[in-house]
């Protein structure tokens, strides 16, 4: 037996994980609920997470929470400056923006990377108070600005895996293992060798306050679409993979394209066949414990994915709507009823993501997946954790992001066609966890709400007469199939 497989043993057992979504909609509630049940790893989502931070501030801190976890950080002062510049006692005066959280971009800026550590410090200490289960935090690949920072404060607070999709996550085990030894970490701003133009990106413990010269390292799981895949990263990976999750076309959130030459159904979606199913015989000959995700929310999918070799399944959807979900409180049960009413639509659309990739996106009304709310809203990048470094004609590195105002993106070298219906997924999911902007005309941002194809099995879990469940009837409706969890 491996080191690795030795210290993350573990893994094993662990029959469901629960999908990092959104913006913090897999935020701390959720993922302390699900890894107290046996069996069961909680995971929360590290995509934004310094602005997330900086708007419960904002907002007043309801329960005290944030300034809970932040006492436990290994650096006051740095604590106490994220503090003074967010915190309000009695919350933001209604009609009033979030101020932000800053732009992040490859350069060192102190303030935005403390508040990124301590952001992820306090996600993660957070859902692993109060019981003995695991915990892991979701990143994007394709979101490599924020990646460092994020890493580090998540290890900092002990996190127990790091599962990483949306891209090719190669380089991410050997920063697991630098941070681990206190050892300084880089990461490529582009695919290719770094130069003057396009630096790499560093994180080195030695040169920041909270630093620490050893961190138990993560389990590490890529988001996989292809066994393919998944075999080169064994292979060429900077450092080890502890397993995979292997997530179809029918998840929510971002799908990997499929493969060759792209073909549209009716509406526009794209179709996904054979070529695009990973083998699960070719995943069991990897030899590391692999979960299947996208349309696995059932007791039937956990069954099946048990006798196809699996260790278990990661499911999203399903906890998504529970009520200790992120998402706001008042969409979350708008999805609700149209579910119990049996009128909800998901559509897989190949346009509204900046990144390129498909992206489920459930057609609700208020929602930008509405035409009419999406032309009427001001184009705006005021996030810009979407935004890709490019070196334009004059040789200067800039950022720019299809769903920005289109004048800027075409000065930055972009095409027109990039910039057609793409929707800002920076703000909207913001939105969708409760925390919109206020822009400077008084527009306040819309959701956007994505979900996959098991949308419909939120009807099996609400109670005859109720609209409402919890983490914990999800954990006993997946597992009545599996009584050997």
């Amino acid at each position: 037996m491996s080191e690795a497989e030795s210290r993350h043993g573990w893994l094993r057992r662990v029959r469901i994980i629960q999908g990092g979504m959104g913006v913090a909609i897999s935020g701390w509630r959720l993922a302390r609920a699900v890894a107290a049940h046996p069996g069961c790893m909680g995971v929360v989502s590290g995509t934004a997470i310094d602005s997330v931070v900086a708007r419960r501030l904002q907002d007043g801190d309801p329960g005290g929470h944030m300034r809970q976890a932040m006492e436990d950080f290994p650096d006051q002062e740095v604590a106490a400056r994220v503090l003074d510049r967010f915190y309000l006692p009695y919350g933001r005066p209604p009609g009033t923006p979030y101020r932000r959280a800053g732009m992040q971009t490859h350069a060192d800026r102190p303030h935005l990377r403390d508040l990124t550590v301590l952001a992820a410090f306090v996600e993660v200490n957070l859902a692993r108070a109060g019981h003995r289960g695991r915990v892991g935090i979701n990143l994007m690949t394709k979101l490599r600005l924020p990646t460092l920072p994020t890493l580090y404060g998540a290890m900092l607070a002990g996190v127990d895996c790091v599962l990483m999709g949306a891209g090719i996550p190669r380089e991410i085990p050997g920063i697991l293992d630098a941070f681990a030894e206190g050892r300084e970490a880089n990461e490529k701003l582009l695919d290719g060798p770094p130069s003057s133009e396009v630096p790499a990106m560093t994180f080195d413990p030695d040169q920041v306050p909270y630093g620490a010269k050893q961190l138990r390292r993560p389990a590490f799981l890529p988001i996989v679409s292809s066994d393919s895949l998944a075999a080169m990263l064994v292979r060429r990976s900077t450092g080890s993979v502890e397993g995979f999750v292997v997530e179809g076309s029918t998840a929510g959130g971002h799908n990997a394209p499929p493969r060759g030459k792209p073909v549209l159904d009716s509406i526009g979606q794209p179709v996904y066949g054979e070529r695009d199913r990973a083998d699960n015989q070719r995943m069991v000959d990897l030899g590391l414990p692999f979960w299947l995700a996208g349309g696995t929310g059932s007791p039937e999918a956990l069954a099946a994915a048990r006798e196809a070799g699996a260790t278990g399944i990661q499911v999203g959807t399903l906890f998504a709507f529970a009520r200790e979900s992120g998402m706001e409180e008042g969409l979350r049960h708008q999805v609700l009823a149209a579910v119990r009413e049996g009128g909800i639509d998901v559509r897989t659309d190949g346009r509204s993501s900046p990144t390129g990739y498909p992206f489920k996106v459930v057609q609700i009304d208020g929602s930008v997946a509405r035409e009419d709310v999406y032309d009427s809203r001001p184009r705006v990048c005021d996030n810009g954790y979407l935004r890709e470094p490019v070196v334009t004609p004059t040789g200067r590195l800039a950022y720019r992001c299809p769903a920005e105002p289109v004048a800027a993106y075409l000065a930055k070298g972009g095409d027109l066609t990039d910039t057609e219906a793409r929707r800002c997924l920076c703000n909207g999911l913001l939105a969708t966890a409760g925390y919109p902007q206020v822009q400077k005309d008084g527009t306040v941002e819309p959701p956007i709400v994505t979900s996959g194809d098991d949308l419909a099995h939120l009807a099996d879990l609400l109670p005859s007469g109720g609209d409402d469940y919890g983490a914990l009837d999800v954990v006993r409706y997946l597992t009545g199939a599996a009584p050997g969890l």
